[in-house]
């Protein structure tokens, strides 16, 4: 512990973070200097994200100048003349993320790496979009998207305006450590250094460009008399919703001006993150007192989009990011049909976790339907392949409110999501329909689909590795080549399993290999129906990455939603029960 102390003294030249740990040794905190000194920050596919404290496992000055050295090196090792093609940098409105911004654009411009470095706030979708434009060797995004206020992130883009995914990780990972001696702490030279370049008002323009392809009825949407009011969560996306909303014709949205203005301390919010209950309380509020028909939210970072409509009894209905989901694919499905291009070079993506609702579409009307890992570094490059493939993605989405419209961006963008969010609902309201009316009709054509997605908490991992081995010998018949998997559920018999861990499909025979990668956790998928095939569930259970928790993603489906309905809490119970054995291990239940 002493000699990584000693060396973070040696190379840390920040003075707050310098005291940071000097404290913490003058008063004698070995238990906090092992949580921050013993372990490193491990750079992955999302890049970076913690805590902004001093040490080795947080967020800092040091890990910052670090990762961008590594970065620089693993580019300019792999990407042909990334050095003139350069790196797009971008930061948010959190504590650090201008200063780290300027870190990075220092240390890239110290190796002779043009830098396109955005000038001030900027959402986090106008990074990809840079590289693609600019065709940039990388990017780089400042941001801790909707985490709580004391974290941070580093997020890489590659040379295709994807998030990174293996094997880059695993090179940059190895090149950080090749690189952790610091060559420049310096950032006021960045702005006259002729290798710093801004092309920030440019880009802007280009982005509203292109997102105004998305625009398909603005005589429409100038006539519509549908009020919106919208909530920025304390992020960067009011000023970029202001102009879109301008851009599609509508008359401004209400503003829930307690959240609209960038602040670092989140003040109205525990975590500022759409999904959580209660972040929506205020927006709800306003929306009350003006008689709104509709809210729209954006994280902090604006690359996740919520909804929420007013039912004629005045209460509140909150989309979850599976029906908004199925509401964009429809929407995106009738454009494309419209456009009289074959719907056979159709295709949409969703994460395996995702709802099958947009499967079930795909079967009926005859496009091209592909899964992928949960995550949009996978949605984006599974979609790419696809392109490549001669098929058009126009839409692909996560569960997890992340929506990517169109082709100039391939990752989640909460502005363009509430774009078209906003013209669909303005339309149906034409028409004397609501989102709510035009779902149930989306369920009477293609199903009906209703989720139930939690957890169960369990702080010892070898309890975790217990469940999952006894789930792969569940009836004490496996062998060596071939597991043996619970038979039913609920009643229900199992029709299909694919674990992503250990690579089993029992779907395709003879090698019984799945088609998606291996999963880094523990990860199993089930599917299973009723003796009458009219009822169908989905089940995912897979451990979670940075959280003490057994995530359960669970999805019903069938011609009767009182039917689904009921069946779903049935789910729970035996999976808690009998397949989890909650009681016997104390999981923790929500």
């Amino acid at each position: 512990l002493q000699n990584l102390v000693d060396e973070w003294l040696r190379l840390d030249k920040n003075e707050e973070t310098r005291k940071e740990v000097e404290a913490l040794v003058t008063d004698g905190r070995t238990e906090e200097l092992e949580r921050r000194m013993r372990s490193r920050i491990e750079f992955g596919t999302a890049g970076l994200r913690g805590r902004m404290e001093a040490g080795w496992s947080r967020m800092n000055d040091l890990i910052i100048i670090q990762a961008s050295q590594g970065l620089c090196a693993y580019t300019l090792a792999t990407i042909k003349d990334a050095p003139n093609r350069g790196v797009v940098i971008g930061h948010d409105h959190r504590r650090n993320s201008e200063k780290w911004a300027k870190l990075t654009a220092a240390t890239f411009i110290a190796q002779g790496v043009k830098v396109y470095l955005l000038k001030g706030l900027v959402h986090t979708p106008l990074v990809p979009f840079t590289v693609k434009k600019l065709n940039a060797a990388c990017g780089v995004m400042i941001t801790a998207s909707h985490n709580p206020k004391d974290d941070n992130g580093y997020k890489v883009y590659w040379e295709n305006a994807v998030q990174i995914i293996g094997p880059h990780d695993t090179g940059i990972s190895n090149a950080i450590m090749a690189n952790l001696e610091p060559r420049t702490w310096d950032t006021d030279s960045i702005v006259s250094s002729p290798l710093c370049v801004d092309h920030t008002e440019e880009m802007k323009d280009a982005y509203f460009e292109a997102l105004s392809t998305l625009c398909q009825s603005k005589p429409l949407n100038v006539k519509s008399s549908v009020t919106f009011v919208n909530t920025s969560m304390h992020g960067v996306s009011h000023v970029f919703m202001e102009r879109a909303f301008k851009s599609f014709g509508f008359a401004p949205f209400i503003p829930v001006d307690e959240q609209a203005t960038p602040d670092p301390e989140f003040p109205t919010v525990k975590f500022p993150n759409p999904e959580e209950k209660g972040a929506l309380d205020i927006a709800l509020a306003t929306a009350d007192r003006h008689q709104a028909n509709y809210v729209l939210a954006q994280d902090p970072d604006s690359d996740r989009f919520s909804a929420a409509e007013r039912r004629p009894d005045g209460t509140w209905v909150t989309f979850t990011g599976d029906q908004l989901g199925a509401l964009f694919a429809s929407a995106v499905l009738a454009r494309y049909k419209a456009s009289g291009r074959p719907i056979s070079k159709l295709a949409m993506v969703a994460s395996t976790v995702s709802s099958k609702m947009v499967e079930s579409m795909a079967v009926i009307e005859d496009f091209k339907f592909v899964e992928c890992l949960t995550g949009f570094k996978f949605i984006g490059n599974t979609a790419l392949t696809l392109v490549e493939e001669g098929y058009e993605v126009p839409f692909g989405y996560e569960e997890a409110i992340g929506y990517m419209f169109g082709s100039e961006i391939r990752d989640k963008d909460g502005v363009a999501a509430s774009m078209v969010f906003a013209e669909l609902v303005a339309r149906l309201h034409a028409e004397g329909r609501s989102a709510s009316t035009y779902l149930q009709d989306l369920y009477k054509h293609y199903g009906y689909f209703q989720t139930s997605n939690s957890y169960f908490v369990c702080n010892d991992p070898a309890t975790i590795g217990v469940i999952f081995t006894r789930l792969r010998d569940f009836n004490g018949k496996a062998t060596k080549t071939t597991p043996d998997y619970p038979r039913t559920l609920a009643g229900l018999t199992i029709t299909s399993i694919r674990d992503l861990t250990i690579g089993y499909d029992s779907t395709n025979p003879p090698t019984f290999k799945p088609a998606l990668p291996i999963s880094s956790g523990q990860m199993i998928q089930f599917r299973a129906q009723s003796t009458d095939g009219k009822t169908k569930i989905a089940l995912t259970i897979r451990t979670s990455g940075t959280e003490p928790k057994i995530k359960y993603y669970l999805e019903g489906s069938g011609v009767d939603a009182r039917t689904v309905g009921e069946l779903l809490p049935k789910v729970v119970a035996e999976l808690a029960d009998v397949w989890m054995e909650a009681g016997k291990h104390g999981l923790g239940i929500p």
